[in-house]
Formats: structure tokens, C-alpha cells, sequence
């Protein structure tokens, strides 16, 4: 599955918010805005995204 709709579906079924997504998931609390603009997510920040995403599946 595409990282960007990973990341959409999780922060929709968390009401996580986009700012503290990236900050937590990246240290980068831009993350999903420059995503949604056209940012190109590479294969190592995806998997760490990906971890992320993994520990705090509820």
C-alpha cells in the first residue's frame, strides 16, 4: 500500500493530528503537509513511518 494513504487512513482512524504525527513519527511536523503537496516520502522515512505507526496501533 501507497505510504500516503497509510499515513490519511491513520491519522482519520486516531484523530491524531498532522503536526504531532510528523514530529512524533519523523521529527518533522511538516511531514504531512508537504506530503499532501506533492512530497516524495523515501523508502527509509516510509519504514520508519511504518514503525511508528505500528506502536501505536490501537
Amino acid at each position: 500500500m501507497n505510504i500516503e494513504v497509510e499515513i490519511e487512513r491513520f491519522l482519520r482512524r486516531t484523530g491524531m493530528p498532522p503536526t504531532r504525527f510528523g514530529r512524533a513519527a519523523a521529527g518533522d511536523p511538516r511531514l504531512v503537509f508537504d506530503m499532501r503537496l506533492g512530497r516524495e516520502i523515501r523508502p527509509r522515512l516510509a519504514a520508519r513511518v511504518r514503525t511508528f505507526m505500528q506502536g501505536h496501533a490501537q
